[in-house]
């Protein structure tokens, strides 16, 4: 009988140390707003979702193996939370049940390997020093065009080899990555960034290509932050190229905080594209993007914002929101929204 009580306990010894060992957790956000926006003589008023944070579910797990290396898994769907749906249709990850992220990676010293599906190295850079972070009507890549390449891996990439450098380098950090296109045009692409960030200033550089259409279409992002306290500055340029069509995007931004919960946003973008690309009415890309919006944070997970943006097309016809409303060529499109958000 003592023996088997000390068997018990030795097993629930082990039990216990292998449960402290590993983690898995259920995390989400749910972003829904109140939206109205106008364009080319038409207005649209809807329920619609990630007007400040983009919404999702997922599942994510760290196993520790012992001597600093850790195994871990990461899987994230996109959420519409007006409709109760999976996915973020009309994009390309619409009818991916994990579309926004479907990992599995080895961390130790040496930094992390990742593979499987997630954000390129050159978009976390846009992401980073974007204002409103590619999300809602401020996001700063509905200036962007794709210049009729048709490549799938403007945002996230599949069949993703990733290697993220150690956090410890004293504020340098960066990742490279390669994705195989597996005989699908527009999937093929290699890319890395590289930044420093020390105190109140970062400072990052990404750059990639992705082979379409028998050439190639390349991204290069250079971004610049610094926190002045009374006011966070932001900068950020990118040029893509297809061919000899090609668009600089210009972009200056600003985090105010007002209160001890709440801070206004603002930004500014200039896009601008060269003769090849005018020459093509698909892939015209001259416009400015005007944005301001505040937001106050009830808790650490919850938040109420409002965002308002106008996008001046001279010769494009962007809007400031996917489900907005379609645009003029050389017209205005507008919009208003206000939200809330929640996080667990």
């Amino acid at each position: 009988m003592k023996k088997s009580l000390v068997a018990l306990a030795v097993l629930a010894g082990f039990a216990g140390a292998a449960a402290a060992q590993s983690s898995v957790t259920l995390f989400g956000v749910i972003d829904v707003a109140a939206r109205y926006t106008k364009a080319n003589g038409q207005d649209v008023k809807q329920l619609t979702n990630d007007g400040s944070s983009s919404s999702r579910i997922g599942v994510r797990g760290v196993e520790d193996l012992g001597g600093g290396l850790k195994a871990g898994f990461w899987l994230e769907g996109a959420l519409a939370a007006d409709a109760g749906t999976a996915g973020d249709a009309p994009t390309s990850s619409a009818n991916r049940f994990w579309g926004r992220r479907a990992s599995v990676s080895l961390m130790g010293d040496f930094g992390e390997v990742r593979l499987g599906r997630g954000k390129t190295s050159t978009r976390l850079v846009v992401d980073d020093f974007d204002v409103y972070t590619t999300t809602g009507l401020g996001d700063v890549t509905r200036t962007y065009t794709q210049l009729g390449s048709g490549i799938d891996t403007f945002n996230r990439a599949d069949n993703l080899v990733q290697y993220f450098l150690p956090a410890d380098l004293g504020g340098v950090y960066g990742s490279f990555d390669v994705a195989a296109g597996e005989g699908t045009d527009g999937k093929k692409s290699y890319g890395g960034r590289l930044g420093y960030k020390a105190g109140d200033l970062n400072v990052a550089g990404g750059y990639q290509t992705t082979d379409a259409l028998n050439s190639k279409f390349k991204q290069l992002s250079l971004g610049a932050s610094y926190d002045f306290k009374v006011v966070k500055v932001q900068g950020l340029y990118s040029q893509l190229k297809f061919g000899s069509r090609k668009q600089n995007v210009y972009t200056i931004g600003a985090v105010v905080p007002v209160t001890a919960a709440g801070s206004v946003t603002a930004q500014y973008t200039k896009a601008e594209t060269n003769g090849a690309a005018d020459a093509i009415v698909a892939t015209r890309g001259d416009a400015q993007a005007f944005t301001i919006g505040y937001q106050h944070n009830l808790s650490k997970r919850t938040a109420l914002y409002s965002t308002a943006s106008i996008i001046d097309n001279d010769n494009a016809a962007f809007k400031v929101a996917t489900n907005a409303v379609n645009a003029a060529r050389g017209g205005k499109s507008g919009g208003l929204d206000v939200g809330i958000k929640h996080s667990f």
